[in-house]
């Protein structure tokens, strides 16, 4: 049971960074952006790539960031530049990563066995005579650098949004209209946004390969509905009243959602299964005002229907 708990605590981490990157998109910007399904894979084919050709996994990790921006701001440029709507944007760009991301690993799947990854420094934890008796040696260097990376992430992107630029950013999602009034280049915050979120799905990738060691042309399909599954659980779980609280709600609802994966696996649900139940647990959470909207008239009703009836029994 401690081994399948924090085999998804350490795939939660990982798995946050591109949950926080969603988020960014989806709940500042306001636009769903399918980008992802591709930059995810694209940071682990970068990096990957990068690794095998001898390259530091620190520095393979940052080419792997860049490729995402790169793949963000062509999204942005589609969009704000070529009038394209946001979410067709998305796609062509997802489509058009695809052949990239083929191109750059070569084969469906490239393996790094036995190569040095940015786990490696962490690589002494697992021999700790505590973890490698519990039997969790191997997760450890990944958790590891998963609690130093996190955190670090959640702090610089607090202290940006709270920049000009980066209130800028949150302007635009909010209201695009009032922010051009405000002389705002509203264009140039979205690509920005479009940026640095899918730096942050591209980074999510790279480690995402180096823990699993390898990277896989299909690993990105279905990404984006994880993102948002995470990115509601936290919301609803853990609240959403500051910047920064929210931040840290997204980390948790990636963790939560992997623990609650874990289990479902655990009581026998088929592996092949899961994407749906993540579809239709996130249809349900962005549908839930609307269902409660529809039930309320028929909870009154009941009610009034019942309290009807005790007063006929009480004359």
């Amino acid at each position: 049971m401690l081994q399948i708990l924090l085999a998804a605590v350490m795939l939660g981490l990982l798995w946050a960074v591109m949950t926080i990157g969603v988020y960014l998109t989806f709940r500042i910007l306001g636009m769903a952006d399918l980008t992802v399904e591709g930059t995810i894979a694209m940071g682990a084919a970068i990096a990957a790539r990068a690794i095998i050709g001898g390259i530091n996994p620190y520095a393979a990790t940052l080419l792997a960031i860049l490729g995402g921006m790169a793949a963000g701001l062509v999204t942005g440029l589609l969009h704000t530049k070529l009038k394209i709507p946001a979410l067709l944007s998305g796609i062509l760009t997802m489509i058009a990563l695809y052949s990239i991301n083929l191109r750059i690993l070569g084969k469906a799947i490239l393996s790094l066995l036995r190569l040095e990854t940015v786990y490696t420094v962490f690589g002494g934890l697992s021999q700790i005579p505590f973890f490698a008796d519990a039997g969790i040696g191997h997760l450890v260097p990944v958790i590891a650098l998963g609690l130093l990376c996190v955190p670090a992430i959640i702090c610089i992107l607090y202290w940006f949004f709270r920049t000009e630029i980066g209130c800028a950013i949150r302007a635009t999602g909010d209201n695009p209209q009032m922010s051009r009034a405000q002389g705002i280049n509203t264009g140039n915050m979205i690509m920005l946004g479009l940026v640095i979120s899918n730096g942050l799905v591209a980074l999510s990738g790279a480690l995402i390969a180096q823990q699993q060691s390898f990277a896989d042309i299909q690993m990105g399909i279905g990404s984006i509905v994880i993102g948002l599954a995470s990115v509601i659980i936290g919301e609803v779980l853990f609240g959403k009243n500051s910047f920064f609280s929210r931040l840290v709600s997204l980390v948790l609802g990636a963790i939560t959602y992997r623990v609650i994966i874990a289990f479902v696996l655990e009581l026998g649900m088929p592996a092949n299964d899961l994407k749906l139940f993540t579809a239709i647990t996130v249809a349900l959470a962005l549908s839930l005002p609307e269902l409660k909207s529809y039930l309320r008239p028929v909870v009154t009703g009941l009610k009034g229907g019942a309290k009807n009836a005790r007063g006929k029994w009480s004359l």
